[in-house]
């Protein structure tokens, strides 16, 4: 049963893609998958789309039309999934394969990273097409690209551990120190 439910909603999302093929503009996690992109060589994400997700695990269909359930290893004592899980929602998640099975490092929804972000000196939009606007005229050096490598957030030139997200927060870390970020309106 479980199994039928997977192949019949992998064929519907299929018919889906590819009938929306090109009715709206390529987003850059799209664009990064593309075969032969230099841009994809050593990046080791895998992007796709939750059909499931349970309390330790979820099942993806990735970009290549595979469907992969990830699960959470029991020793990990840190949040794995940051976004949230909700079916529909697009991740970007860091495995690794062990005695078969696929478990994650990290995961991001990236449906719930888009939005705007606010702090004290920044008020930046991050959209789905790989681009990141900013609010502010003052803000020195503002965004104006994004993308996941190897599951850290890069922003522009500058590259992030994404230490929390939620619905209306999100933590960054690098060398520079950590960067909290409020939902904006």
């Amino acid at each position: 049963m479980r199994k039928t439910f997977y192949f019949i909603m992998s064929l519907f999302i299929l018919v889906m893609a590819f009938s929306c093929k090109d009715s709206k503009p390529k987003s850059v996690l799209s664009e990064v998958e593309a075969a032969g992109d230099s841009v994809s060589i050593g990046d080791s994400t895998v992007y796709g789309i939750m059909v499931e997700g349970g309390m330790n695990s979820i099942v993806l269909l990735t970009d290549h039309g595979d469907t992969l359930e990830y699960l959470v290893n029991p020793n990990d004592t840190f949040e794995v999934v940051k976004g949230g899980k909700i079916d529909g929602d697009r991740f970007a998640i860091i495995g690794y394969k062990e005695y078969g099975d696929h478990f994650m490092r990290s995961a991001i929804n990236l449906t719930t990273l888009l939005g705007n972000w606010t702090s004290l000196d920044r008020n930046f939009e991050i959209k789905e097409d790989g681009t990141v606007t900013s609010s502010l005229q003052s803000e020195k050096n503002p965004w104006t690209a994004w993308k996941i490598w190897n599951g850290k957030l890069v922003l522009s030139k500058d590259t992030f551990d994404i230490e929390s997200l939620g619905a209306d927060s999100l933590s960054l870390e690098n060398k520079s120190g950590l960067f909290v970020f409020t939902r904006g309106k």
